[in-house]
């Protein structure tokens, strides 16, 4: 709303202070109302202007909605506590209400938001209930989930005694604004005052029952109208996959077993009953894992930007492969298994309580032998940092290895399929997804003609194993034929992926772009960005503009980081265009690497008002800095030309 205020102003008054008290509550489950809150307003008081106008413009830049003429050709991206405001309460001795408020064209993103407290507090928080978010892709972090406008988190609280006390609840947050920045991770501590509770303990169950069960049982319905169903028929289907190889296959004997056991005259419901119990039994461990690695993801999460635990990832996934190929297997100690066998064998074959023991215990014998899969399946709830779709997601996978259980249970044996050849096709498959996923973790930490170097070489050695390069017989199947095409293509697509690495392509999906008469020096001139110098400190960047001012030369000074969505935008469309690199022949081209955002960056960043990558300064051949031509976020190769002339004249 707007509110109008008469002031009186002495003459010659060139600012006036305003201090504004405000209060609000939440109209809807949890029915609560936030403590007062108090804003400190400076307002400039130009003589042309009436203090009104500078009144709404100070109001403006409060709330992120400034209506001062943009400046530079377009809208500049605020600082971070105004774009990003954090605000928390407690709606009750267990539970914590968490707000981000954002202006129009600014968004945050859900798995990149945690929260903690001090551990000597007494109190520890649960996994966050995030509500749905809309679906957002980009080229850094892929599809992920992200909130706009404003998004209220509830946060559990466990509690080992039930007095009030106040908490310092802190936020690890990052976000962006469309088309424009990525945001630092930001983190933000604000204190919330906690309720004395009620019993000898105090936890998320003790919330209002009107607010908390309603809100998370909101959420679950919200998730199953999203992706929750699309995560269950992916892990159903992994899991389905499972249940064909060496590690899962021996189940299906032992489960015909059980039902032999249970008499020759055993009917095709009760045999179907006893396969059920056997594989919810089986779930259910599997299930217990999925919560404990989702509620583990948020350091799970934090850790995977660090470029030693790429490394480690990726030589992880591909000792994972190996063993998917046969090199050596995963699995228990055989004591611990002869141990856990001896048990099963003493549990009744036909009693409900037997089998569901022998199910859970099959869980723990298949569990380390399907590790490589697991593995990966793991690692995707740890990044959601969300224990219920962690134990949904095994749940449904450990459903998935079970389905077949129950078709060859309730045929007591009959469809049991033969051991084969196929099993190690199966075993192939994930082998590869295995190198695919390891290739993908370093590409974070990559260049792209690395990256493209191992794609290709993945390619051809499929290509390979799919016969592209062996001869077909005349009786040849339509199989064996598809097969050998699919090969084909791939043999021609790694070829390519290995031609592009070898000229200097820098684009994965286009590997031969630039690569024409010239060969190599086309793709050179094409593919790689500028050569910039690159800068940590402030007193690097002051040493090489003097240097710079005493050679009569321009500058280019470029921020940039790896989490930067809009920074690789720059350069790989517009810093690779052979007009921007013609132009800026004659500039010093400085870059700062702000990726760890630590205390050298935020100071290098706050001395030229810079708020997020990307942003770019220019100075003259005189040293005098351009503000009326710095760039915030990305641009076309042509404007950014203009810019360009620009300082040239």
């Amino acid at each position: 709303f707007l509110a109008t205020q008469h002031l009186e102003m002495p003459a010659g008054a060139t600012q006036a202070v305003f201090e504004l008290h405000y209060q609000g509550c939440h109209q809807v489950d949890p029915k609560i109302c936030f403590p007062p809150q108090k804003k400190i307003l400076t307002v400039a008081l130009p003589a042309a202007n009436p203090a009104a106008a500078s009144l709404n413009a100070a109001l403006g830049d409060a709330t992120g909605e400034s209506s001062a003429p943009p400046l530079l050709g377009g809208n500049q991206p605020l600082p971070a506590e105004q774009a990003f405001r954090f605000e928390a309460i407690a709606t009750g001795p267990g539970e914590i209400l968490a707000r981000f408020t954002m202006p129009k064209g600014y968004y945050l993103y859900r798995d990149k938001t945690s929260f903690s407290i001090g551990s000597d507090s007494g109190v520890a928080l649960g996994a966050p209930r995030f509500p749905v978010g809309q679906d957002h892709s980009d080229a850094n972090f892929g599809h992920t989930t992200v909130y706009f406008d404003q998004v209220e988190i509830a946060v559990p609280v466990t509690r080992t005694h039930t007095v009030a006390q106040t908490l310092a609840l802190t936020a690890n947050f990052q976000g962006c604004k469309e088309g424009s920045v990525c945001y630092p991770m930001m983190v933000r501590t604000i204190n919330v005052s906690l309720p004395a509770g009620s019993g000898a303990a105090s936890s998320a169950s003790s919330a209002p029952a009107s607010a908390t069960p309603a809100n998370s049982d909101s959420n679950f319905r919200h998730a199953l109208n999203g992706s929750l169903w699309l995560v269950f028929g992916v892990f159903f289907l992994a899991g389905f996959g499972l249940a064909f190889t060496p590690c899962v296959f021996p189940m299906i004997p032992i489960l015909s077993g059980i039902i032999a056991g249970a008499g020759e005259n055993i009917s095709t419901r009760r045999a179907v009953v006893l396969s059920l119990v056997y594989i919810l039994a089986n779930a259910v461990i599997f299930t217990i894992a999925g919560v404990v690695a989702g509620l583990a993801g948020h350091n799970l999460q934090a850790a995977f930007q660090t470029p030693w635990i790429l490394w480690s990832f990726a030589g992880l996934f591909v000792l994972l492969a190996l063993s998917m190929f046969g090199f050596y297997e995963l699995q228990l100690p055989g004591s611990w298994q002869s141990k856990i066998a001896n048990v099963s064998n003493k549990q009744s074959g036909g009693s409900l309580a037997g089998v569901a023991i022998m199910g859970a215990l099959s869980a723990l014998i298949v569990g380390p032998c399907v590790t490589p899969p697991l593995a990966v399946a793991v690692l995707y709830i740890a990044q959601k940092h969300d224990a219920v779709l962690g134990g949904f997601a095994l749940f449904a996978l450990a459903l998935g290895m079970g389905a077949p259980l129950v078709v060859f249970g309730a045929s007591a044996g009959k469809l049991l399929p033969r051991a084969g050849a196929w099993m190690d096709a199966v075993k192939a498959v994930f082998g590869v997804t295995f190198l695919a996923l390891a290739i993908w973790m370093l590409s974070r930490v990559l260049d792209t003609p690395w990256i493209m170097l191992l794609s290709g070489l993945l390619a051809i050695a499929c290509a390979v194993y799919l016969g592209a390069l062996e001869r077909l017989a005349d009786n040849a199947s339509g199989w064996k034929k598809l097969w050998k095409a699919l090969g084909v293509v791939l043999l021609i697509g790694g070829a390519a992926e290995l031609i592009g690495a070898a000229a200097g392509s820098n684009d994965l999906l286009q590997p031969l772009r630039g690569v024409g008469s010239s060969g190599a020096a086309v793709a050179e001139s094409s593919a790689h960005g500028l050569a910039f110098r690159r800068v940590k400190s402030l007193a690097d960047v002051e040493q090489t503009l003097a240097a710079a001012k005493s050679a009569g030369q321009p500058v280019m000074f470029d921020f940039y980081a790896d989490w930067c969505v809009s920074c690789k935008e720059m350069e790989k469309f517009t810093f690779t265009d052979p007009r921007v690199k013609q132009a800026l022949s004659g500039f010093v081209l400085l870059q700062a690497d702000v990726t760890a955002n630590d205390a050298i960056d935020q100071a290098l960043m706050k001395h030229f008002g810079i708020v997020a990558p990307p942003d770019t300064l220019f100075f003259g051949a005189d040293g005098a800095e351009r503000r009326d031509l710095q760039l915030t976020g990305p641009e076309s190769a042509g404007k950014f030309l203009q810019r360009v002339d620009a300082v040239r004249r």
